[in-house]
This record gives structure tokens, C-alpha cells and sequence, in this order.
């Protein structure tokens, strides 16, 4: 490789001359040039920064690289590196495409580094805001308690909050999770909460296959190396609910809910009974969703944006009926919303009063799919109507059921269990008339 272009400005650097070297005036920059090695280079600017540059050509270009300031180098480290770069010249490498590499590297590193120092914690709110838009109202609220801070204000009770089943592991690093870290986790969890501590090893489970996918987090805490089998099975088991109302049950059940205090809480009720909707479906029912005139009703489903489901005539004479207070069907005077927001206690305590056994909002669901067997309703109708998702061939490529069809079946389910609670069904052909004005 031809050696730096010579140069009048050449000296033999000592720390006197350095010292001494300044830029002459009216310049911007003075270069002064070692003897040995000769492609080392002093910079002077007009400011008075003084520094080692290293002088080179290669592949026909002339090149420059600064060392670093006087201040920071001695004569001696200076010349040495110049040198070690020589070297890297005559073998055909550009310097200055090595020290950006090595910066590039150094960044690696930080990034690296700054990776390898996230928290379970500081990386659960980035998740949920990441995956909220495909969740419900309820799951979302799931994943915020999960990791619920203790000691903090209740809402609806004096008592502080006690710590998330996953609180105990938002302050470890990813990196630092283990198997058996996580083991030990979940047995104490189960000690005294198996039921959550399973829901949280499954939320964890997603989460930690979230992050494999986001190429930022990949690699800090596998799944597949986490979520061993000795891990799975320290989980308890999921049990399967039954709660469900029985034919014999709904007479007293009707009657129960009938005597809440507020029209607007039976109605919702009965509508998760005799739909078989999710609650939240349901409670976000608004009134602009409900058709009088077709007797149809539009739910949000979480399967798919929305489904329409027939609207039968007695829930239809219910719904009819309740005040109009905001857009919300099921609305509420009091809550922040505008809607109904927490009627599960009076539920349990109507079924208490009624000496019916507990029977969740998802059991009412259920109530709904088992008592349609008993008009001999066609699954795929039920469910279609409940929003599942199609479970044969059959019924997912070729069962397109119009709303007719599935409001005879509908209709004919709300009068079965009309009849067992002791109700009388209103004549399906008979028409709202008075306070909302249909179509003509």
C-alpha cells in the first residue's frame, strides 16, 4: 500500500513541541506531521482543539482518521496506534470502516445490555397495550389484576387489595427467570389460590410467547425452555363448570329476579337467560342494536365483530318497557358509564333468597344451551345464536341459517321455558306500539 502523501508541516513530535503547536491565525485548521510514523498528523483548530489524526490512502483514495485529543493520548500510545492502523491498511481494510463497525458493536452492546435488564413488570403494560384491541372488557381487567400492587384503595370496600397471583414475579428480570423459579411460584400460588394461580400461569404462557414473537424481546425468557413439564404439572388442573339452571329451578328463578328494586337489572337477567349471551355482550347492548319492527337484536361478539340474534317476544315486551335513559338498553343512573356495571351480588343474593344453588353469568349461558335440548333445537341453531364457533365441516361451510329460521327455533325455546317457570308467553305476532315509533 503507497504511503500518506508527504508534507512541508513535518516534525519530530515531543510533548514540548505539541504543546506549543497552535494554529496560525486567519485558518481554521493547521495539520502538523510526525517523522516516524509519518501518517501520523497533529489537527490544530482556530478554537484551539488540539488531536492525533492517522493519514492513509487505499484503493487509490486518500483517507483520514482522528485518534483522539492530546489530552487523551501521549505521543507514544499515538504513535503506536497510527501504526496498528498501518497495519490494518496495508491488509486492505478502511480504518475508518472498523471503527464504525466497533461502534456499531459498542451499540449492540448497550442495547444488549439494556435488553437483558427488563422486568417482567415494565414489560406487562407494553403487552396489554399491544394485545387490549382483541381482548374484552373482562380479560383486560384480568391482566390488570394479575399484577395488582397490595395495600391499595377498593373501590366498593374498605379492605386494601391484596397482591396479583403474577405481582411476586413483575420485579424479575426475563433473563432471570427459571423453571424452577417459576415452580416454586406456582405452588405457593396454588397453596392458597389454585384457581387463580392457574388462570395466571396460563396469562404468563401467553405473555411469554408474545415476547418470543417481538424480535426486540426474543431470546430473554423461551417459552420452551420455561414452561417445562415439571413446571405444567405444578399447575392445578382446570375444573370444568357445571353451574346451570334446571327446568324445575326456573319458576323460583323468575320469580327471584323479578323483585330486584330495578326493572333494568330483571330485564338484563332474563335477557342472559333467554339469549344465552355473553354478559358483556349484553350489557353493552345499546338502543340503536335493537329492532322492534324485525324483532332482531345486534350483539358485539368476540368471535366475530357482531352477530344478529332473533329477539323473542317476551324479551321484547321486557326490553321495550325500560327507560330510556342514555343510548345503553341496559342503562343505570348512577354508574360513571351510564350502564349497568356490577349486578352480579344482587343475582347471587336473588338465588340465595330463592334457595337455588350459585349460578354464575356464564351459567346462565350454559342454562340457555341445555334447556334448548329440550324442544329439540338443532345445535348449530343454538349455536348461532350463542356466538360459538361452528364445531363440524358441516355446519362451518355449509349451514348459512337465515334470521327466520333461527327466530322460530329462538321463539320456540323462549316459550319452553316460559311455560316451566309458569309465564305466558306474548303472541309473537303481536306489535310494540306507544312510546318508540317503528317504521312504517
Amino acid at each position: 500500500m503507497a504511503q500518506a502523501k508527504r508534507t512541508p508541516n513535518r516534525i519530530h513530535f515531543t510533548p514540548d513541541r505539541i504543546r506549543k503547536a497552535k494554529c496560525p491565525q486567519g485558518r481554521q485548521q493547521q495539520f502538523l506531521w510526525d517523522d516516524d510514523p509519518k501518517s501520523l498528523g497533529l489537527r490544530l483548530t482556530a478554537a484551539g482543539a488540539k488531536s492525533y489524526v492517522f493519514e492513509f490512502r487505499l484503493h487509490g483514495r486518500n483517507g483520514r482518521i482522528t485518534i483522539g485529543s492530546t489530552q487523551a493520548w501521549d505521543i507514544a500510545a499515538a504513535r503506536a496506534e497510527a501504526r496498528k492502523l498501518q497495519v490494518l491498511v496495508d491488509s486492505g481494510v478502511d480504518p475508518r470502516d472498523q471503527k464504525a463497525e466497533q461502534a456499531r458493536q459498542k451499540e449492540r452492546e448497550r442495547h444488549e445490555q439494556k435488553r437483558q435488564e427488563i422486568t417482567l413488570g415494565e414489560l406487562w403494560p407494553e403487552y396489554i397495550e399491544a394485545n387490549k384491541r382483541h381482548w374484552g372488557e373482562h380479560q383486560l381487567k384480568d391482566h390488570q389484576k394479575v399484577v395488582q400492587e397490595p395495600g391499595l384503595p377498593r373501590k366498593r370496600s374498605k379492605k386494601k387489595t391484596k397482591a396479583g397471583p403474577l405481582y411476586e414475579l413483575t420485579k424479575e428480570r426475563l433473563v432471570d427467570l427459571s423453571p424452577d423459579l417459576l415452580e416454586r411460584w406456582i405452588q405457593r400460588e396454588s397453596e392458597s389460590r389454585p384457581t387463580s394461580a392457574s388462570r395466571a400461569f396460563r396469562l404468563l404462557r401467553a405473555f411469554l410467547n408474545w415476547c418470543e414473537d417481538q424480535p426486540r424481546y426474543q431470546g430473554l425468557a423461551s417459552p420452551s425452555d420455561l414452561l417445562t413439564k415439571k413446571v405444567r404439572r405444578s399447575v392445578a388442573p382446570a375444573k370444568a363448570k357445571t353451574d346451570c339452571l334446571q327446568k324445575e329451578m326456573l319458576a323460583d328463578w323468575f320469580k327471584a329476579v323479578s323483585q330486584h328494586e330495578s326493572p333494568v337489572v330483571t330485564a338484563y337477567l332474563e335477557a342472559l337467560l333467554l339469549t344465552g349471551a355473553r354478559r358483556e355482550e349484553m350489557a353493552q347492548l345499546r338502543w340503536a342494536d335493537v329492532d322492534f319492527r324485525w324483532r332482531s337484536l345486534t350483539l358485539g361478539d368476540k368471535v366475530e365483530e357482531a352477530r344478529v340474534v332473533p329477539l323473542p317476544p317476551y324479551l321484547a315486551h321486557k326490553l321495550y318497557v325500560l327507560p330510556r335513559r342514555n343510548d345503553w338498553v341496559f342503562s343505570s343512573a348512577t354508574s360513571e358509564s351510564g350502564r349497568l356495571a356490577d349486578v352480579y351480588r344482587a343475582h347471587q343474593r336473588a338465588l340465595s333468597k330463592a334457595g337455588l344453588p350459585p349460578t354464575s353469568f356464564h351459567g346462565l349461558r350454559r342454562s340457555f344451551g341445555t334447556l334448548s335440548e329440550w324442544v329439540e333445537c338443532p345445535v348449530g341453531v343454538v349455536a348461532q345464536i350463542q356466538g360459538h364457533k361452528p364445531s363440524a365441516i358441516a355446519e362451518k361451510h355449509y349451514r348459512q341459517r337465515p334470521l327466520d329460521l333461527l327466530r322460530q327455533w329462538h321463539t320456540k325455546i323462549e316459550g319452553w321455558i316460559l311455560k316451566e317457570a309458569g309465564l305466558e308467553q306474548p303472541d309473537p305476532a303481536e306489535k310494540l306500539k306507544g312510546r318508540l315509533a317503528i317504521a312504517s
